[in-house]
Parts: structure tokens; sequence; C-alpha cells
């Protein structure tokens, strides 16, 4: 009699899904290029919009787990398509993407209900006093400073983009020591997937300068 198949197998884990807004193509493209390369099938990008007004129809055609989304867009800014995201029923995670560093424009994407708030530059904005952090960046700060070394270096290595086994490669450790790492840093810090992660650390940074 043959033996049935076994029900343990856990199955693979499903990408994270996520959607761009932003008006400038050369972004979206870039973007495109770095989450459906650099995290080796576990992210897929579903789709891209070129401005806020289309942010919310996009969100309920392509149920996104993250949206990543533009400030300065013609029609609806980003803030604006981030409220209005953010008040559909069971929401995608929204990281607002900018190259202004202002100091108020973080305060007001956490208001509008952003994860995280990203610069599309190099630069890091710095801030003088906590009460001027928006809440996202001192959870995330506070979140960082409870991994181990092995684990900060993993969490580091993540937000670059690199896979578990390139991330193994620097680290000169197995893909399966890496995985464990991970699933440790996601624990830590209250996340359940790698682009959190990296969010996390880049909030962390900002913060921290």
């Amino acid at each position: 009699m043959s033996t049935p198949p076994s029900t343990d197998a856990a199955e693979p884990a499903r990408p994270v899904r996520v959607l761009l807004v932003d008006d400038d193509p050369m972004v979206c493209a870039g973007l495109r290029m770095i989450l459906d390369r650099g995290s080796r099938g576990r992210v897929e990008v579903v789709a891209s919009v070129p401005d806020g007004d289309q942010a919310v129809e996009a969100v309920q055609r392509h149920h996104p787990d993250v949206v990543l989304m533009d400030v300065r867009m013609q029609r609806v800014d980003g803030l604006t398509a981030t409220s209005r995201v953010r008040a559909l029923p069971d929401p995608p995670e929204v990281v607002v993407l900018t190259t202004f560093d202002s100091d108020d424009e973080p305060l007001r994407a956490a208001a509008a209900g952003a994860s995280g708030f990203l610069l599309k530059t190099e630069s890091l904005m710095q801030h003088l006093h906590d009460s001027t952090v928006p809440p996202e960046q001192t959870r995330a700060v506070r979140a960082v400073a409870t991994l181990s070394p092995r684990e900060s270096e993993v969490a580091e290595l993540v937000a670059e983009g690199l896979s578990n086994g390139e991330i193994g490669e620097r680290l000169y450790v197995s893909p399966s020591t890496v995985k464990a790492q991970l699933s440790s840093v996601q624990d830590k810090l209250g996340v359940d997937n790698r682009v959190m992660v990296a969010v996390t650390v880049t909030l962390a940074r900002a913060a921290t300068g």
C-alpha cells in the first residue's frame, strides 16, 4: 500500500507583494529592479501607478502587502494618498518615499498612517531632540538595539537587499544559519517579512544619523 503524502512539509512562503506609487518612471524602474532582483523572488512588485489618485484603486485591484509611496505627485500627493489607503479595510503597510528631508515631513507621513519614511537620496535626516523623532523611528531604534551583533549584521545586509545565500557568503555561514538568524531578527523587531526588516533598519539609521 502506498504511503500517503506527508502534510508536515511547510508550503513555500508567498513573496511580499509591493505596489509602487511614483510619478518618476526612472524611480519606478530602479525600485522594481532592486526589489525584484535583489530579493531573489522574496519580493514581487505587483504594479506601479504614476499618481496618488490611482493608489486606492491599485491597492484594491492588486492587494499588496506594502505600498512604496512618493510624496510629491501632480494630482494627489503621497500623504493624502497614504491616508486614503490606510482608511481601507485591512490596508497594506505604506512606506513614504521622498527626496526631501524637511523636519516636518516624517511627522506628517506618520500622521497620515505611514509605517515608515525613506529618503531617496543617501542623506538621512537628523533630529536634535527625541520629541522631533517620529514614533516609528523611535520604536525602530529601540527594536534594533535588542539585536545581537550578528543579528545586527544580518539585518543590515537584508537592508542592502542581499539574499540569504549572499548574506551567508558575506558572513561565512550557511544559508540555513542565516535563515535562523533572520527569523530571530524578525521576532525581535516585531515584523514578519524581509521588507519590514529593511524598513526598520533604515528608520533606525534615520533617527540616529
